[in-house]
């Protein structure tokens, strides 16, 4: 299916951020919508890949911007320094990841009572701050995200639905982490989902992964593997 974007600007406060709207060739009435959320880099073409996937599922796909003001990451020392003040401060990132869900929602190409979100890495944490944020969405998928909770009041029951991909050989997710958010989903009430894939390391959805001593690599089957759960997820949770 063939799709095209556009870039959606939007404010906060003072900071303009740059989001982008993609949407199937030939939609006519408002979609089911999907946020996708850019890991510590910011706004990439690889965020912009998924959504144009996204909308050959039927979906219109927002990428969002966190960072605004166009700032991007290009080295690892620049996307640590993006991601580190709003990973140290989650109550500001809480209120960025709400109020695009807002902008988003008033979108006319997409349903407002059918929205879900995906990230990657920074942006699976993400996700997963807005299903305990209570956000009003539909569900939520984490692909290598970080589960650490936020230190803010979660709502109980949580009532988005709940995915995570998780490679078992990602350093910077021990299982203690693993078996800590399942058990925070659990007496939180929530419908929740983990997939745990043997050999699979940090970043494994993106091809550009290239870092095995540090733990960050693609791994091609398990990109598939995830990334067709997933499709069945959001089939489910858009239903």
């Amino acid at each position: 299916m063939q799709s095209h974007i556009r870039t959606i600007e939007y404010h906060r406060d003072d900071a303009l951020h740059d989001g982008a709207l993609v949407l199937p060739d030939g939609a006519h009435e408002p979609l089911p919508g999907v946020l996708v959320f850019h890991g510590w880099e910011g706004r990439s073409e690889g965020q912009e890949h998924f959504a144009r996937r996204l909308a050959g599922l039927g979906y219109g796909a927002f990428c969002v911007d966190l960072y605004g003001e166009g700032r991007r990451g290009s080295t690892p020392a620049e996307c640590e320094a993006l991601m580190t003040p709003l990973v140290q401060d989650r109550a500001e990132l809480r209120r960025r990841l709400l109020h695009v869900v807002e902008v988003v929602a008033a979108l006319p190409e997409l349903r407002a009572d059918a929205l879900a979100a995906i990230g990657f890495c920074f942006g699976g944490l993400c996700v997963l701050d807005l299903a305990r944020a209570g956000a009003p969405l539909k569900g939520v998928a984490s692909f290598h995200g970080l589960f650490t909770p936020p230190g803010l009041p979660t709502v109980s029951p949580i009532k988005v639905r709940i995915a995570a991909y998780h490679g078992w050989d990602d350093p910077m997710v021990p299982p203690a982490d693993v078996v800590a958010l399942g058990q925070e989903l659990t007496a939180a009430k929530a419908d929740w989902q983990l997939h745990a894939f043997g050999g699979a390391k940090h970043a494994f959805m993106n091809p550009g992964a290239n870092m095995p001593d540090m733990g960050i690599e693609y791994h091609e089957a398990t990109a598939h593997r995830a990334w067709t759960a997933m499709a069945g997820f959001l089939g489910e949770a858009l239903a």
